[in-house]
């Protein structure tokens, strides 16, 4: 007697069975973990700034050192999972960060929670881009869409009640929970992983990893972000031995690339250089820096003025960025469409543009301000403006790299996109005077938040003179006139970066050389 043979296997899985749906869970899970922590600890800084006693520096650290390890090891990540085995990279990115959060909620000074927030980022980068290559590479070729936008639109979930959850926890139970609840979610994930998650790794991944190289990009941007940092507190030495190191370590990277690039088969290049040749390629990434650098900076400054300067408490402020989140889970599918019809430069100008605008509308942000009057249209006016950038801008990435490259078109991207925020926090408040204890005199800390939305809002307007002028109307639609596939931006990642994989060509067989 046989039984019927069910999809078990990776690339086999359908997304209308039992274990399709726990893998889709896992994967949510995970990712959100990840997203969730970044969300919440913004609102919970000016918290941990009086409990811990610590500088406006010490908050900045407290992002950055985070996004520092993140950035610089998340495509390492992805290298290790398909070589090793995406399930079982993505399950040591999972205990991992729950291990590193429950430092960071038990820390007793700023010192521990800065460490323990960039070992935090290493997890992150492990399980960050398995989450959605477990997807790809799981589902049948026919459910893999439909399971990318489950996966996509829970994911939006997530980003929605991030701020909200953030509030409530930091004014009820306290900041440390916002560590300390991610290891029963992490134990959930893991239960859910290694009972119904298949196990993949690509068959064609083969060579030495680029250590050298991802090492050199941590220590360029470890050095870069210390520089700007410590440029506050007036110490010359720190701030020129800093910057030098992070120079030299990111000159000694381009070097070590294009040497690599010349010699694949030794050690194939993180990042070959070649791909920088495209002009649009090389113009949408300066884009995406702009970009992301200037949301960064506003995210971090923002939850802080709307509690030290307007009064709001840590759940209103959570609160007030909910609408935006909203107008990009609702409109971010749409102007994927919208930017194949119309073309994405001018969908991108006109969303930058209006971006710019929201940023200037915050400057009504003030002691005692009104949400409705003085939030709420900003806010508004902001999401609306990302809504209608960030699809076009993600597709644009994918149409303008060679297919062979298009999974490392994206994870470039998305690293220029976590560079950007973390050298736009560690230095923005420095050249607006926010320094030493501005956490604790609104007045200053309001003074500097207006000039930094106006230079915020001035990148907004230069990313978008760049996109008028760089991009080509027609990159989505190729030779032959059949447009691309309609990219799905995820729902999360205007806040934190762009996908990590090709969304746009999830029905194609992923390159044997993406990594």
């Amino acid at each position: 007697m046989t039984t019927p043979p069910t999809p078990q296997a990776p690339g086999q899985i359908t997304l209308g069975t039992a274990r399709g749906r726990w893998v889709v869970t896992a994967t949510v899970l995970g990712s959100s973990m990840a997203f969730l922590d970044s969300t919440v600890v913004n609102v919970a800084l000016p918290t941990i700034g009086r409990e811990l006693h610590t500088s406006l520096a010490g908050l900045q650290w407290t992002v950055t050192a985070y996004t520092l390890t993140l950035a610089g090891l998340i495509l390492l990540g992805g290298s290790l999972g398909d070589r090793f085995g995406r399930r079982r990279v993505f399950l040591i990115g999972v205990i991992w960060f729950a291990l590193a959060s429950a430092v960071c909620g038990v820390a007793p000074d700023i010192g521990v929670l800065v460490v323990a927030r960039a070992v935090q980022g290493i997890g992150g980068a492990l399980l960050t881009p398995g989450s959605l290559a477990i997807i790809q590479s799981t589902f049948a070729q026919d459910d893999r869409p439909r399971a990318i936008g489950a996966w996509s639109g829970l994911g939006g979930v997530a980003g929605a009640v991030g701020p909200f959850l953030g509030g409530w926890i930091v004014g009820s139970i306290g900041w440390r929970w916002i560590f300390l609840l991610n290891l029963p979610l992490a134990a959930a994930v893991v239960l859910v992983t290694v009972r119904h998650v298949p196990e993949s790794r690509d068959p064609d991944a083969h060579g030495r990893f680029d250590i050298a190289g991802s090492a050199l990009t941590a220590l360029a941007l470890a050095g870069i972000t210390e520089a700007l940092i410590e440029a506050q507190s007036g110490q010359p030495a720190v701030v020129t031995v800093s910057a030098a190191v992070g120079l030299a370590a990111g000159t000694a990277f381009v070097l070590l690339e294009r040497h690599r690039g010349r010699h694949p088969e030794r050690v194939p290049p993180m990042l070959p250089l070649s791909i920088f040749r495209n002009r649009e390629f090389t113009a949408i990434n300066v884009i995406t820096f702009f970009v992301y650098g200037a949301m960064g900076a506003v995210f971090f400054l923002l939850v802080l003025t709307l509690q030290v300067v307007a009064g709001f408490s840590p759940l209103e402020a959570g609160l007030s960025l909910l609408p935006s989140t909203v107008i990009l889970l609702l409109l971010s599918a749409r102007a994927g469409a919208w930017a194949q019809k119309l073309g994405p430069r001018w969908l991108m100008t006109g969303g930058l543009l209006t971006v710019a605008i929201g940023l200037l509308l915050l400057t009504r942000i003030g002691p005692h301000a009104s949400y409705l009057a003085d939030v709420l249209p900003a806010v508004a006016v902001f999401g609306l403006g990302l809504s209608v950038t960030v699809a076009p801008l993600t597709a644009t990435v994918l149409a303008s790299a060679d297919d062979r490259h298009a999974g490392i078109a994206s994870g470039v991207n998305n690293a220029t996109a976590r560079a950007a925020g973390l050298l736009a926090v560690a230095g923005l408040p420095a050249v607006v005077g926010l320094t030493g204890d501005a956490l604790y005199s609104p007045s200053q800390l309001n003074s500097g938040f207006h000039e930094a939305m106006v230079i915020c809002a001035g990148l907004m307007v230069l990313a978008a003179l760049l996109a008028a002028l760089l991009i080509d109307n027609d990159v989505l639609r190729p030779a032959g006139g059949q447009q691309r596939p309609e990219p799905e931006c995820l729902t999360n990642c205007p806040v934190g970066a762009p996908p990590l994989e090709p969304l746009a060509r999830m029905d194609d067989p992923p390159p044997a050389d993406r990594h």
